[in-house]
Formats: C-alpha cells, sequence, structure tokens
C-alpha cells in the first residue's frame, strides 16, 4: 500500500513537471520539447496528454518548414576532381545539443540504393548492416521512410515511391511526394513530383522523406524550432559531386539531436547545393568498414528500414 502510494505521488510530481515545461510561461521551450515529442515514436501520446489536437496543429504549423516548389535544376554539370575521386573522408560533427558523424563521397557514382528483396509486402526489412554486407558495399545510410503504425512498424512497407536501377519498385506513378534521389549522370535531385515525372527526370536510385532542406543552393525556411531537436539521417551533394551523407545522434546525453535549422547549417557548411532529410530517429545510421560508426538511439540497436543507400 505505502509503495502504491509513492508511485502515485511520483506519478504526479512527474506530471506536473511536465506540465509546467510544456503549458508554462517560456513558448520556445513549449514549442522545442512538444515538437521533439511529435517526432518520435513513443513520446506522441504523452504529448497528447497535455495538448488537443487543435492544439497540437498549431504548435507544429509554427515549427516547421516551408514547402518549395523547386526541383533540383538536373542540367548542370559538376567536374569531379580525379585525385579525390576514390577518397572517402569521415568527420565527426559537432554543434551545442547534438553530435554525429558525416561522410564524404567523392565520386557520386558510387552511391546507389538497396531495397529490400520483398519491398511493398508485410515482411521485415532489413538493417543497415545487412544491406551493406550483401551489396559489398563499403557504407551507407538509412534512406527513405515505411509504414510505422505506433511505431511498430517493421520496415517492410516503404512510404510514398521508390525507385531501384531506373524501375519504379514501389508506389504509383500519380503519386505526388517529396523525392529524394539520383540521376543518370549521378546528380541528386530533390523536389516535390510523382512518380512519372520522377522517371521522366531520369532517376535511377530515389526514396520518399521530407523536408527538403536546399535546393539550388537555395535552403529553404524554417520556422520556430523546426521540428525540435532529434536523431537525424540527410543526403546533400556539393558542385564538385561529391555526396555529404550526414547522420546526428539523438535522445542521449551526449546528444540530444539536431533541429532542420541545424541541418540546413551543417549542409550549407559543407557546400551542399541540394540537401534533403532521410527518416530519422530510430532509424538513423550510419555504416562504414563493417561496422556500425554513429551512436544509436536504442539500447537494441538501429531499426529495419526498407531502403539504404549505400556506398559501392
Amino acid at each position: 500500500m505505502i509503495a502504491a502510494v509513492f508511485i502515485l505521488v511520483g506519478l504526479m510530481t512527474v506530471y506536473g513537471a511536465a506540465m509546467i515545461v510544456l503549458k508554462g510561461p517560456s513558448v520556445t521551450v513549449s514549442n522545442l520539447l512538444t515538437s521533439t515529442m511529435m517526432e518520435t515514436r513513443t513520446l506522441k501520446s504523452v504529448a497528447r496528454l497535455f495538448f488537443s489536437e487543435e492544439e497540437m496543429e498549431t504548435i507544429m504549423n509554427r515549427n516547421s518548414v516551408s514547402d518549395t516548389d523547386e526541383i533540383t535544376d538536373s542540367e548542370t554539370d559538376f567536374v569531379i576532381d580525379e585525385s579525390k575521386k576514390d577518397k572517402i573522408e569521415i568527420i565527426d560533427i559537432k554543434g551545442p545539443t547534438y553530435e554525429g558523424k558525416l561522410m564524404i563521397v567523392y565520386d557520386p557514382s558510387r552511391i546507389h540504393l538497396a531495397v529490400n528483396s520483398d519491398l511493398g509486402n508485410a515482411n521485415e526489412g532489413y538493417f543497415v548492416e545487412e544491406y551493406v554486407k550483401a551489396n559489398d558495399a563499403i557504407g551507407g545510410i538509412n534512406a527513405g521512410g515505411f509504414d510505422d503504425p505506433n511505431g511498430q512498424g517493421t520496415g517492410g512497407i516503404p512510404y510514398g515511391i521508390v525507385i531501384q536501377d531506373g524501375e519504379l519498385v514501389s508506389g504509383g506513378l500519380d503519386d505526388y511526394n517529396s523525392v529524394i534521389g539520383f540521376n543518370e549522370q549521378n546528380k541528386l535531385i530533390v523536389g516535390n513530383m510523382t512518380g512519372r515525372q520522377a522517371l521522366e527526370y531520369g532517376l535511377r536510385d530515389a526514396v520518399t522523406f521530407k523536408p527538403i532542406f536546399i535546393v539550388n543552393y537555395v535552403p529553404v525556411e524554417v520556422t520556430g524550432t523546426g521540428g525540435g531537436v532529434n536523431p537525424r539521417t540527410v543526403i546533400g551533394q556539393r558542385e564538385d559531386g561529391a555526396v555529404l551523407l550526414l547522420v546526428i545522434d539523438g535522445r542521449q546525453t551526449t546528444s540530444l539531436g539536431a533541429s532542420y535549422s541545424d541541418c540546413i547549417d551543417i549542409m550549407t557548411q559543407y557546400g551542399a547545393m541540394n540537401a534533403a532529410n532521410l527518416d530519422g530517429g530510430s532509424s538513423s545510421v550510419m555504416v562504414y568498414d563493417g561496422k556500425i560508426i554513429n551512436n544509436v538511439v536504442s539500447m537494441n540497436g538501429d531499426r529495419k528500414v526498407p531502403t539504404a543507400f549505400i556506398v559501392k
């Protein structure tokens, strides 16, 4: 009986503290924590204990990334530095609330999309390490989103369209999504388009996720706390063709995570002319030379996913 009372008091204390923070005088802190929670698998329901659906929508709308109608200019060319063509560079990334890894792949032709062999079925996806190993690759990151009901998805059913080797392997020709992928000239193409348009753009490998961060050197506008601070996976490309693969750790004492603005700043700092957000959270993982080199969120490791950008 006494133990039950202590538990009840503890829960009431936690609830009261959360109420003070989430609905207290600091709108900025409330927005940051709420938008952060709404991007997690498990904490969405907690946020809904304190806010109505209408309040949640208002908070998310004032802490967001503006959509863009722009699509990467596929006509511009880049010249690869032949002396660096075989180079892959791993850089430690640090900021006020985050730590992570940036992989720079100087030859964009080495980037390919690995997909679940049972893509679209209810079967499980694979870990990024498995995609890398199965394709004799040197590295990789998680790519597009997937169906994730109640945070229990198994990576078997991808979100939106998926293109591999120039073929639409998931999604419909008329499905309109935020598309991220490479064309036959190994240029990163980002923008909102249908599956049909993606094929007309000559995309060889592509996935669906959002938001787009940078199009033709122009960053999108971020309002408020822009998605909160969370684990992130981002892909970008410089004007010399080098591909930027970024994974930010999050929800840890050493790294809370990065906001959308943080990701845009990092991509801009390293010269990205185009960049986009990939699936993040518990899915965020970077593999290099046979092992995971970032600190994934879960004690159980990273999640199974339907797609991965790999480095051959």
